[in-house]
């Protein structure tokens, strides 16, 4: 069974870098064809992908959020790390660390979501 599970701090204060980290367990990240993301959703307003890295460690950006976006992961701990910089009230929302699959829109596990919060 896939596990997937976010950590990170829930509050966050304005022009801060926000850094959330997703445990896998039952799949290694390293493994084909499998594509690990990080989508948000602010209150009221729905899904946004926001970006993600490939099996081979290759990543990808939402272009509205490349310029303050970077994914990267630990492959000895099994994990990948968002970090969100110069963070506003826009950022506020539920975020989720995502397992699919190269190519596609498919997701098949999802984290339980982690609610972050910006406020000074």
């Amino acid at each position: 069974q896939v596990q997937l599970q976010e950590s990170g701090p829930g509050l966050v204060k304005p022009s801060q870098t926000l850094s959330l980290t997703c445990t896998v367990s039952g799949e290694s990240i390293t493994t084909s064809p499998y594509y690990w993301s990080w989508i948000r959703q602010p209150p009221g307003k729905g899904l946004e992908w926001m970006g993600g890295i490939h099996h081979s460690g290759n990543t990808d950006y939402s272009p509205s959020l490349k310029s303050r976006t970077s994914i990267s992961r630990d492959t000895s701990k099994n994990q990948f790390t968002l970090q969100l910089s110069s963070v506003t009230h826009e950022d506020i929302g539920v975020y989720y660390c995502v397992r699919g699959y190269m190519g596609t829109d498919e997701y098949d596990y999802w984290g339980q979501g982690t609610q972050v919060t910006v406020s000074s």
